[in-house]
């Protein structure tokens, strides 16, 4: 007998017309189609498990941030009283005025984003040109530089700082935004071998008809390069820019090493997040029972001021980094 299609498993169980055997047949193969799902759907226990999955990891990662948002915003007293810990009793914001003025924010702000803006557009654009060459083009020793190239990535940081110090040292490059652009500009940036493998491997997938059309209308190789591989390669660009930014913002190392080694202008706000203590005592003297004595509440608060750009920035980016990632994946001949 053909078993007429139901909505739902209610309708099934008050159908007369049915027997109690068949009855159950159906809702059993509609409870397991329901928890194991059927054809390219997903069942409830597939994605139950996907969701706690994803709800545990993002628990880990955001339990930092409003951990250290809600003690930001708590007043000493509420610090002190062990009865509050994720509702403070007022929103206190003087912590906030506070970690603002020991950190300079203003200066610090604005040479952070210099130095992770500068060096990461001339890394961008050098690495897109890079990986561009190595992927449209043969030419002899290539693979000696590419592996040479691979092999600089592995070697560790440490073991060349103290000679890259010196190289730039001696060519006047430490003092000044130079140590960071010129490395950049040719190629031997933060992580650049990173970024070059990125427009490698997007320029290797991009089909070669279409610079095979476009020479044959004519087009130079600079023509090719701009009008068909840069705007195929949008998404790799966002991504580059992205992650080189963000590296960029948290190196604190070299940039001790070649800005205030050099007693130079330029502070960046990580710089000032690591003398904070150091510097909130300079401007807040504490003296026997001042209410100035640093607490957990305002290094909180800085901490929370130094990566409030980086989630401004995401925030405002993150959709075009989605479909950027989903667009890598195009399909080459």
């Amino acid at each position: 007998m053909e078993i007429p299609k139901m909505n739902n498993l209610v309708t099934f169980v008050k159908d007369d017309g049915l027997s109690t055997k068949e009855k159950f047949s159906i809702a059993k193969g509609k409870i397991v189609r329901f928890l194991f799902g059927f054809n390219n759907r997903k069942g409830f226990l597939l994605k139950f498990s996907i969701y706690t999955l994803l709800v545990c990891i993002g628990f880990v990662y955001l339990y930092p941030m409003l951990y250290m948002f809600i003690t930001s915003i708590k007043s000493l007293e509420d610090l002190l009283d062990s009865s509050i810990r994720w509702i403070p009793s007022s929103f206190y914001s003087n912590n906030y005025q506070q970690a603002y003025s020991v950190m300079n924010i203003k200066h610090s702000l604005s040479g952070s984003l210099l130095i992770a803006t500068v060096p990461t557009l001339f890394q961008v654009v050098v690495s897109a040109l890079v990986g561009y060459g190595f992927a449209r083009y043969n030419f002899p020793l290539k693979k000696l530089f590419f592996g040479l190239m691979l092999f600089s990535f592995i070697i560790p940081p440490q073991i060349l700082m103290m000679p890259t110090y010196q190289l730039f040292n001696q060519l006047n490059l430490t003092g000044s935004l130079n140590a960071f652009i010129v490395p950049a500009a040719l190629g031997q940036g933060l992580n650049s071998t990173i970024f070059i493998l990125i427009f490698y491997q997007f320029f290797k997938q991009t089909p070669q008809s279409l610079y095979e059309a476009a020479e044959v209308d004519g087009a130079s190789q600079f023509t090719c390069f701009f009008k068909i591989a840069i705007p195929m390669a949008v998404p790799a660009f966002i991504i580059s820019f992205l992650f080189s930014f963000v590296w960029y913002w948290n190196e604190t190392y070299l940039t001790t090493l070649y800005l205030t080694s050099q007693s130079t202008d330029i502070t960046t706000v990580l710089l000032q997040l690591q003398q904070f203590q150091q510097n909130y005592e300079a401007i807040y003297p504490v003296t026997e029972n001042s209410p100035n004595k640093i607490n957990e509440g305002i290094k909180m608060a800085g901490t929370m001021i130094s990566v409030l750009p980086l989630l401004i920035v995401y925030f405002f980016l993150q959709r075009y980094f989605v479909e950027s990632v989903d667009r890598t994946g195009i399909a080459g001949e």
